[in-house]
Parts: C-alpha cells; sequence; structure tokens
C-alpha cells in the first residue's frame, strides 16, 4: 500500500477510538454501558443489528462463498432475513416489554426470570463462551484482511493490532459507543462496497463478457446450492435472532417495542438481498482475478485459501487512495460485529455469573469498571484464541452452532409453551450445546464405528436432542404436578 493509504487508513482508526473515547466519560451505570441507556432510535439500532450480524465474517465469508459457489452463496444471508423478521414478529413484543419493566441487561435474564437462577447462570455460561468465540472469529477476519493487503505484515501481528483497536474503544466507550460506531461502520462499508469495490473490480476483470468465459455456469445461477447446505444454515443462522446476547442488548436499547420491530425490518432487508449480492458477487470477481492469471505474484491462485479470494483482489485492483477506503470499509464491518460480540461475552460475564456470586453490592462506579475491566480480559482472551484457528466462516459457525444447540429450544419453551419446567431447560442446554461440539470434535463419528448422515450439521442433532429432553423432562414434571394436585383435591 501507498503512504496514503496508510494515513487514511490510520485516520479512520482513530476516530473509531475517537468515538470510544467520547462516550468515555458520558457513561456513569452499568446500565449506560450495557444498553445505552434504553432509548436508541430504529436506525441507529437496525444499522448496528446488521452490522454486528453480517460484520466482517459474513463479509470476508460471504466472499469465500462467491469464490467457490457463486450467487448461490447469497442464500446463506437469506436466512439472516427470514430470522430478523421471524423475531421481529414473534419475540420482540414478549422480550421488549420485559427488558424495560425489569430493567434487564441480557439475554439469560430472561432465564432468570422464566425459569431460576441455576438456568440462568448456565445459559450465561453458554452465551459468553460462544460469543468469545465469535469475536475470535472477527479479529481473525480483520487479520486476515489485513495481512493479505499490508505488505510485510505477518498474521499474528495483524492479530494482535486488530484484537487491541476493537478492544480498547469498546471497553471504554460501552455499547452506545459500539452503536453509533456501527452506523458509520456500516454506511462506510456500503459506500465503499457500492462505489469502489464492485465497479472496479468489474471493470479490472474485463467486466460480464470475461465473467461468462472464466467461471463455470453454475456460478452464476442461484441453483447451486444443495439442500442440506440451505437447512444447515438454516438451523445455524435463524435460531440465533431468538437467542442472541448482542440483539437482546439492542432490544433492551431501544426506546421500545415499536423502534426495536422498525430496527429488526430494516436489518433484514440490508442482510439479504443487499449485503448477501455484494459479498457473493466480490468473491466471484475474485474467483474470475485468479482464473485470469492476476495474483500471479501475489499467492498460489490453484491451492489458495478461497476467503483470501476477496482480500488480494483489493490488494491487486486499487489503485492509491481507493485502497486506503476500502481497507476502511472492510475494517468497518469487522469492528461492528467484534465490538458487539465482545461487549455480549462482558455483559454474561459481569451481569450472568461473577453478580451470581458476589455477595455485596457495587456501586454504579465500581460496577462500570469492573465491566470495562471485563471487557478488556475477555478481547485479549478473543485474541488469543483468533491466533490458534485458520478459517473465519468455521470458527464462527461454531460458536452460533454452540449457542443455537443449547439455548434455542428453552428460550422457545420459556416464551411460548406453558408447560416449561427449570430442569428440563437446565439438562436440554446441557446435552444440546454438548451434543454439538461432541459430534463436531469427532467430525459426526459416533462409538463403535458408527457415523451419522453425511452433510448435515452437527447442529441439528444438538438441537434435537436438546428438544427431545425439553419436551420429555417437562411434561413428566407437569403430569407430576397433575398427580400431587389430584392426590390433594381427594
Amino acid at each position: 500500500m501507498h503512504i496514503i493509504d496508510y494515513a487514511i487508513f490510520i485516520v479512520y482508526m482513530l476516530a473509531m477510538l475517537g468515538v470510544g473515547v467520547y462516550f468515555f466519560n458520558k457513561n456513569k451505570t452499568a446500565e449506560d454501558f450495557y444498553v445505552s441507556g434504553r432509548n436508541m432510535s430504529s436506525w441507529h439500532i437496525g444499522l448496528s443489528v446488521v452490522a454486528t450480524d453480517v460484520g466482517g465474517g459474513f463479509s470476508i465469508g460471504l466472499g469465500g462463498l462467491g469464490f467457490t459457489m457463486g450467487i448461490s452463496g447469497s442464500w446463506m444471508l437469506f436466512t439472516g432475513l427470514l430470522g430478523a423478521w421471524l423475531s421481529a414478529v414473534f419475540l420482540i413484543p414478549k422480550v421488549s416489554a420485559l427488558g424495560h419493566k425489569y430493567k434487564f441487561f441480557t439475554f439469560p435474564q430472561i432465564f432468570n426470570h422464566f425459569y431460576n437462577a441455576k438456568v440462568a447462570l448456565l445459559a450465561g455460561i453458554i452465551s459468553a463462551i460462544g460469543y468469545i468465540g465469535f469475536t475470535s472469529s472477527q479479529v481473525l477476519a480483520g487479520a486476515k484482511l489485513a495481512s493479505a493487503t499490508i505488505k510485510g505484515l505477518d498474521l499474528q501481528t495483524a492479530l494482535i493490532v486488530m484484537g487491541l483497536i476493537a478492544v480498547i474503544y469498546t471497553a471504554i466507550g460501552g455499547l452506545k459507543a459500539v452503536i453509533y460506531t456501527d452506523t458509520i461502520q456500516w454506511l462506510v462499508l456500503i459506500g465503499g462496497l457500492v462505489f469502489i469495490g464492485i465497479p472496479i473490480a468489474y471493470t479490472a476483470v474485463g467486466g460480464y463478457d470475461a465473467i461468462k468465459t472464466s467461471l463455470a455456469p453454475e456460478y452464476l445461477s442461484l441453483t447451486n446450492v444443495k439442500w442440506y447446505q440451505i437447512l444447515n444454515w438454516s438451523i445455524t443462522i435463524i435460531p440465533i435472532w431468538f437467542v442472541g446476547m448482542t440483539l437482546y442488548q439492542r432490544i433492551y436499547a431501544s426506546k421500545g417495542e415499536k423502534e426495536a420491530k422498525k430496527a429488526w425490518l430494516i436489518a433484514g432487508v440490508f442482510e439479504w438481498p443487499i449485503m448477501a449480492f455484494m459479498g457473493v458477487i466480490l468473491g466471484m470477481l475474485a474467483k474470475v482475478a485468479a482464473n485470469k492469471g492476476m495474483f500471479d505474484g501475489f499467492t498460489d491462485a490453484a491451492n489458495m485459501d478461497s476467503e483470501m479470494g476477496l482480500p488480494i483482489l483489493l490488494a491487486t485492483i486499487l489503485p492509491v487512495g481507493l485502497m486506503g477506503l476500502m481497507l476502511s470499509s472492510y475494517f468497518s464491518a469487522i469492528l461492528s460485529t467484534a465490538d458487539s460480540c465482545l461487549m455480549a461475552a462482558s455483559g454474561n460475564i459481569v451481569t450472568d455469573i461473577i453478580a451470581k456470586f458476589s455477595k455485596k453490592e457495587l456501586s454504579h462506579k465500581k460496577e462500570l469498571r469492573l465491566s470495562q475491566g471485563v471487557t478488556l480480559m475477555v478481547g485479549f482472551l478473543a485474541i488469543l484464541i483468533a491466533s490458534q484457528m485458520q478459517n473465519v466462516l468455521e470458527l464462527m459457525l461454531y460458536s452460533y452452532a454452540f449457542m443455537v444447540s443449547g439455548l434455542f429450544v428453552p428460550v422457545i419453551g420459556a416464551l411460548f409453551w406453558k408447560k416449561s419446567h427449570p430442569t428440563a431447560a437446565f439438562w436440554s442446554m446441557l446435552f444440546g450445546g454438548a451434543t454439538t461440539i461432541l459430534l463436531i470434535v469427532s467430525e459426526n463419528k459416533l462409538p463403535l464405528g458408527l457415523e451419522l448422515p453425511e452433510h448435515l450439521d452437527a447442529n441439528l442433532y444438538g438441537i434435537s436432542v436438546s428438544l427431545i429432553l425439553f419436551i420429555t423432562i417437562s411434561l413428566y414434571h407437569y403430569n407430576k404436578k397433575d398427580r400431587q394436585n389430584g392426590i390433594q383435591t381427594n
């Protein structure tokens, strides 16, 4: 990169840190830090939601899907649209009222309300673990982009630099800093893609004729996707809209139910078709460039990581100045997700775990400082985890799957099934999440040499185990209560 590109990029990063510093003195309580004082507008919330959900992991990951399968990769974010709108209709009307009435900060507090403290604690642990992993995936996405576009920067150094930037401004600024930077970051990303990335890449590879001759026909088809891919995306991504701590924080941060529902509708449209097609189109253009030999001298195109195609394309085609702007655009997406996930993990640890074992009431100032300190520590842990992983989309979807398989069934039961029981919630959480993780680690292999059906995501089995346990144990306790009531009546 040219010195002008470095200057643009550095100025952008300093601006993001400046937002965190600006809100540092405005945060007086943990409520300010975690839910922005509960007075945010629908557009700020909506852009923050989509920036968080799509973010860098999906931006880089979508580029990888476009590189390997073409525009059909956009169906992954169609499941995000469905999840957003389903949760707007069914979840927000219940959760928004509870959050404002009882001053909730976190998602697991819903479990404490409907079940008990033991269930809420386990939910907090599962959510915290999942979001630490998700934060790691975003830091890794940023590091991949930086190491591919900045000459002489290795992946490990990039991890440290990216991680520190996200951790520092999040820890000092809280959710309000996160939401405002998300709004800025999302606008920067969309502008970068629409006015810089796609037009220049399209021209550089030779236009539509070059695309048709360089790519197999299925790359331009929306049907180049297997049924099990859509199923796996659906069971992993749609439920996250019902269990995502980052989303609950934004429901609580909204002025009310009406603003939250509008924000979710806005987020859904931005996910699909807008961001979905932008991401995969850039990935396809990277594939065309690789096939035409434009990456010669940068990497071995035949054996390259598909997720590196997009960053290398940008480094290859963008002129001085625009490279800095486009790099800032993608870092915007990455930071917008990393900061939110970091806030979620921190909130779980402080509110749902530490608070359960603390015997003394903290002052507002001490609670705020504790929240900031935990955010810093979680951020450092996420950087360490990222240094041990290689694939952004894989790490991100594993984190999603772990939370979904443990938390989805119990929260649906709490909100919509009167026969739900705390014991059922606890064991379905524990065994649902454990099933998914064990299957992932064992690569879907069972004892005695048995194997699960090919291609199906481990999350499907985790949710199934969770559902069976939840219904069975809940009905047992419900019928037991009926029998006891019958004996007392007689």
